[in-house]
């Protein structure tokens, strides 16, 4: 058979496949970002298979369990019913026609990238990789990625990137906690290393995504992913600039963004924070800043970002200290509680968060540290902090046994006007309370 044919025709099975719901679709990773696609997936009609070297993970899904807070078990119980299944065992890969790949993309301690998950994962399933097979990335990760490190895992003497087995980067897009953008509604970015890749691409996403925009190839793809997460992080970083010479100048941070904000056009409004938190901002700069070095270029302008919004907990620090000078205490012995921890508001998820950082200042600087947070109920060591804490629950009681109260996450489950009439002392990092008090420092 001509080699032109041969493509078409494998191109042509799958898409058919996918389009007819026939086609078995493998997620590896069943994090924030793989377990609703995979039960997505599920929902649409598809047989899926969850692959995950967590074994807890696998014990709760076949229990109907969640273990992320906004997916309901109710949910996952209906999947598992309709084929959903969930396997440590890379084996299973061979049944799979789509494998999407969704597995952390962290950096090392040198802030450079640390693409361990995605190459042991590419190793792992590589003796599973067949003709007729599309495989899709959707970690965050630098341009290059998908054709340096992925292509050469799937092609051998029998596979070719193109003809018989497809490779696309399709970066997730997710926001938990938000009720209005769910994976189904959030429009899809899809590039794949050749045309036809692309073509199969659509056909995997276009089945469970409404709208599926495809780009060029795949190094544009991540490209976008990055810029889509750099333009909040410089924002956040610029708004949070803006905070520290407005608090200098005695002028409300907020009042001035509400101001602002009213021009219906060429601004949007940004809010500033103790830092930035969650899995793609905080990192996702650093990893274009990386690759930008390979090309002789010095993104400054990230890199300033970033040093403005690694810089907030120490500046929140020195708020506290501050605050607690005016009554005479100092951080070494008093005892403070943290209000909320998860990075970002009404989530479980507390990678990156800055809250950390400001505890383990504190920590360090000899303060009893507490934390209260009902998303968060237990919190142990994570890559950069050690902690082995419980959430502490709030009574009127215990709030005014702390010399000072820092609401790190504004969580909406609070009734914070409670918390203003018992604490002694607030230091607010989100901008909670907009009427002057004397229990109130603005951080």
């Amino acid at each position: 058979m001509h080699l032109l044919d041969y493509t078409e025709q494998m191109k042509k099975a799958l898409i058919e496949k996918l389009n007819k719901k026939a086609a078995v679709i493998g997620v590896v990773g069943l994090g924030y970002v793989g377990l609703p696609l995979a039960l997505g997936y599920s929902e649409a009609g598809y047989r899926v298979i969850g692959l995950d070297t967590d074994a807890q993970k696998k014990t709760l899904i076949e229990k109907g369990k969640t273990y992320i807070k906004h997916i309901n078990g109710e949910r996952i119980s209906a999947a598992t019913s309709n084929g959903f299944s969930i396997s440590t065992n890379f084996d299973d890969a061979q049944q799979c026609d789509a494998l999407i790949i969704c597995v952390p993309t962290p950096l090392n301690k040198h802030r450079e990238p640390d693409l361990s998950f995605v190459t042991s994962t590419m190793i792992s399933l590589r003796p599973f990789f067949r003709a007729g097979q599309i495989v899709s990335l959707e970690s965050t990760t630098y341009p290059g990625t998908t054709e340096e490190v992925l292509r050469p895992y799937l092609e051998s003497d029998d596979l070719v990137v193109g003809e018989n087995i497809f490779l696309v980067y399709s970066p997730e897009r997710e926001d938990p906690g938000n009720e209005q953008f769910q994976t189904e509604n959030i429009p899809k970015i899809c590039g794949g290393t050749t045309s036809n890749c692309l073509e199969v691409g659509q056909a995997l996403y276009g089945q469970v995504i409404n709208v599926v925009v495809p780009v060029s190839d795949t190094r544009t793809a991540e490209m976008a992913k990055l810029l889509e997460n750099i333009h909040r992080a410089v924002n956040i970083g610029l708004v949070n600039e803006m905070k520290i010479l407005t608090d200098r100048m005695g002028i409300d941070i907020y009042e001035v963004i509400d101001a602002a904000a009213t021009k219906p056009f060429g601004f949007v409004p940004y809010f500033p924070g103790p830092g930035i938190g969650g899995h793609c901002i905080p990192l996702d700069p650093f990893y274009l800043t990386w690759k930008a070095r390979e090309y002789g270029i010095n993104t400054r302008f990230i890199e300033l970002a970033g040093e403005v919004n690694s810089y907030m907990p120490e500046w929140v620090v020195d708020k506290i200290s501050a605050g607690l000078n005016t009554r005479k205490r100092s951080v070494n012995g008093s005892k403070i509680l943290i209000l909320g921890i998860a990075y970002k508001k009404n989530v479980d998820d507390k990678r990156e968060s800055p809250a950390l950082e400001i505890m383990s200042q504190l920590q360090g600087k000899g303060a009893i540290i507490e934390y209260s947070d009902p998303f968060i109920p237990n919190l142990s060591k994570t890559r950069h902090h050690n902690f082995e804490l419980s959430s502490i629950p709030l009574s009127a009681e215990m709030m005014g046994e702390y010399d000072c109260v820092v609401i790190a996450t504004a969580h909406d489950g609070v009734d914070y006007s409670w918390v203003l009439e018992f604490a002694k002392l607030i230091v607010d990092t989100r901008g909670v309370y907009r009427t002057p008090s004397s229990k109130v420092i603005p951080a």
